[in-house]
């Protein structure tokens, strides 16, 4: 199994949903790094489920770290996260033990695991796994806000319901980016989330789910960070986007928008202001070969419906080789994407500390290296 990422600064994610706790280890940290602990709490609570369109599972996620952090600042070391599980239903799976949810890794588990894994709510693939990756990703949104970096993320399209664009002027994305921070439910038309919440509600009144796509965008880069192939700014914060469940697409700048597109209308010119070279569009999300050219990097992350649903679906039984059908019962999300928001912050400034770090050095990290 595969649970480490990273090359400067690795993370490795262990725990089940239904084990006795959950967490991740940070290795590569700089030694000297202050850590908000308040900062990593509230990012841990924009991931919780709250209210009628999320899950009625409610973990505190209250954490503890155990190593590398002493006296209000990072060692050096390796540091661990604890997250404890607290509020479990594993009798709502035993029923359904042999019997794969659609679109789960249910039967991808038992294929890859032979019957070995813990498959109460969902086990080491469940999204409870995302909480200590949020964690850790608050710890690096600390560090790229001590360096005049910020990134943010709305709900681009929910249930068929758009959200306005994010501002292509900098200054205003920046505001834009500082609201969102400060939102509940990340959007930036109230009346486009009201009609949002609704579309979850009424799937959720049949037994349904919906899904939608999240806009990140982060200012304040440099130019230059990124390789040129295996290590592209691109393929590095993909790797780590299509590791979020339920993620099934990534686009930076226009995308698959490209594709409609001349030479002549795609191309983002270059001039100078104020001294610095920036580009009169942003239509490639900030990166031109692999590597930051300074404007605001742009991605776009497709998150599918919820799996798990309350109505009549189509499997078979392991056990018993045979077609049947299955109805789950316990406690889901008709809806994902508010929740998403901070594991897709986290994983992406995990990315860009990383892409640092391997440029500048782990002692990048510091406030003064």
């Amino acid at each position: 199994m595969k649970n480490i990422f990273g090359s400067a600064l690795q993370i490795c994610l262990f725990g089940e949903s239904h084990g006795a706790a959950i967490g991740v280890v940070m290795d590569g940290l700089a030694p000297g790094i202050p850590l908000d602990l308040e900062g990593i709490r509230r990012q841990l609570d924009r991931r919780r489920a709250k209210g009628n369109i999320s899950t009625a599972r409610r973990e505190t996620d209250a954490f503890q770290i155990v190593s590398g952090f002493f006296e209000g600042y990072t060692t050096g070391t390796p540091l661990c996260l604890l997250i404890p599980n607290q509020d479990q239903h594993s009798k709502d799976y035993e029923k359904t033990r042999y019997l794969p949810r659609p679109s789960h890794a249910d039967y991808t588990a038992q294929a890859k695991y032979l019957g070995y894994q813990d498959y109460r709510g969902g086990g080491h693939f469940s999204g409870r796994i995302t909480a200590p990756l949020v964690a850790a990703g608050a710890i690096c949104q600390q560090i790229l806000r001590e360096k005049g970096i910020r990134l943010g993320t709305h709900i681009a399209r929910c249930g068929g319901v758009d959200d306005e664009p994010l501002p292509q002027e900098e200054q205003a994305l920046q505001k834009a980016l500082e609201k969102l921070d400060q939102e509940e439910f990340p959007a930036l038309s109230l009346d486009r989330w009201a009609k949002m919440v609704r579309a979850i509600q009424r799937a959720h009144e049949k037994g349904d789910s919906v899904g939608g796509i999240l806009e990140t965008a982060v200012v304040g880069m440099p130019a230059g960070v990124g390789e040129p192939f295996f290590d592209s700014v691109e393929s590095t914060l993909s790797h780590l986007l299509f590791s979020v469940p339920a993620v099934k697409g990534v686009e930076f700048g226009l995308g698959f928008g490209f594709a409609d597109q001349l030479g002549s209308q795609a191309n983002d010119p270059f001039r100078y202001e104020n001294g610095r070279a920036i580009t009169a569009t942003n239509h490639n999300g900030g990166i031109n070969g692999g590597i930051t050219n300074g404007m605001p990097l742009v991605v776009r992350t497709v998150v599918k419906p919820t799996p798990s649903i309350y109505l009549e679906q189509e499997t078979v039984d392991l056990r018993e080789q045979k077609n049947t059908t299955l109805q789950i019962q316990g406690r889901h999300d008709p809806a994902i994407l508010h929740r998403a928001r901070a594991v897709v912050d986290a994983v992406a400034a995990i990315g860009l500390v990383d892409l640092f770090a391997q440029r500048y050095g782990t002692l990048w990290m510091r406030k003064n290296p």
